[in-house]
């Protein structure tokens, strides 16, 4: 089948990515077993695949000893859209097991399960447990990526209140696109966001009351967000936590204390790109971090910081995957994609679509369609 592979490890993409025809075999459902490892999968044909940081991550090598594929050549790729090929006998799952939900012909949508690899090719093996149905009126690659990134959003969206005034770090990412919009769905006042094209940020469908460009501001300086200060700070990129802590020492600071309900969520360790090849080295960059500063923050002695909370870990079930679908479905959260994009099944197609990845100055999602509806 034609597939995405990768050779090796390497940042390069022109060294070590390209499209292939006839290198690897159709997965048959029976037989192998996905290369992510996991259980109950069943065979789609794919439309389109929606790119990740981690797919960039597990390519470069730098997470090898926890998310490296089982050999190479590894096809990348986790969040996928496609059609249901092939399901499970119901025989072979025994007495009392799990019966398969979904039917050949179904067209369904499914984020990545243990590791981002598997799905850049013709055909693919997908968990069924973290993947549902796209209603009717929804691309495949606005499908795929809501399933990447929308459902994190949705996530987030969840520890916003209604009048909560809301400023998002990295909002014109992936996760930022579609949670300007949830933040707005969930009864935010004021929604802010930060990022490389403000403008972008202010228009439909994000949003955004306001906008600052971080390269031409000090977000943390603007003198309306210090004289009437957010409920809640999303950090998208990374790095915000260490810059609040130092502005705590001029008593004035753009997000009100935990003494006052101020919130601080983040899915990223203070470096967003990073390196991680032990238990240890993983528990110091995000386990001990994070644990101290939620303790810290919740002991009524952190001064004017708000409360820290770190928010990644989607759930190991259907339920985010079907609430985003559905919200989508209701035109309540629109699929945001790079305009660069989708990008075409090619080698070049492909390479550039990582590469863009890669830069992290995403407008959306990255999307590579696979095949035709």
């Amino acid at each position: 089948m034609r597939a995405a592979l990768c050779t090796s490890y390497g940042e390069n993409v022109d060294e070590v990515l390209s499209v292939q025809d006839d290198i690897v075999a159709s997965p048959r459902l029976e037989i192998d077993k996905p290369p992510a490892g996991f259980p109950d999968a069943m065979l789609v044909r794919v439309l389109a695949v929606a790119l990740s940081p981690g797919d960039v991550r597990v390519m470069s090598g730098k997470t090898r000893e926890f998310q490296g594929p089982p050999s190479f050549p590894y096809t990348p790729g986790g969040d996928v859209c496609g059609v249901v090929v092939s399901v499970p006998e119901e025989e072979k799952n025994g007495d009392g097991g799990k019966k398969c939900r979904f039917r050949i012909g179904d067209k369904i949508a499914a984020r990545f399960a243990n590791k981002p690899m598997g799905m850049l090719g013709e055909y693919a093996l997908v968990n069924t447990d973290v993947c549902d149905c796209v209603p009717a009126g929804i691309s495949a690659e606005g499908a795929a990526a809501l399933v990447s990134s929308g459902t994190v959003a949705v996530l987030i969206g969840d520890r916003i209140q209604e009048g909560d005034r809301v400023l998002i770090f990295g909002a014109g990412g992936g996760v930022g696109s579609h949670l300007c919009q949830m933040a707005r769905l969930q009864g935010a006042s004021y929604v802010a966001g930060v990022g490389k094209d403000p403008q972008r940020l202010m228009e439909k469908p994000l949003c955004c009351d306001y906008a600052i460009d971080y390269t031409k501001a000090d977000p943390l300086a603007v003198k309306e967000w210090v004289e009437d200060p957010f409920d809640v700070i999303v950090d998208l990129s990374g790095g915000v936590w260490p810059a609040l802590v130092k502005q705590r020492s001029t008593h004035q600071s753009i997000v009100k204390p935990a003494s006052k309900r101020g919130r601080y969520l983040t899915t990223s360790p203070d470096t967003p790109t990073f390196e991680l090849h032990s238990v240890w080295a993983g528990m110091k960059l995000f386990l001990f971090p994070a644990l101290w500063r939620a303790i810290y923050t919740r002991c009524g002695v952190a001064g004017n910081l708000p409360t820290y909370s770190w928010v990644m870990g989607l759930p190991g079930s259907s339920n985010i995957v079907t609430r985003t679908l559905t919200l989508a479905s209701e035109n309540k959260l629109v699929p945001s994609i790079d305009t660069q994009g989708p990008f075409p099944f090619t080698t070049e197609g492909v390479r550039d679509a990582f590469r863009l990845q890669a830069s992290r100055h995403v407008k959306g999602k990255v999307v590579i369609t696979v095949s035709k509806e």
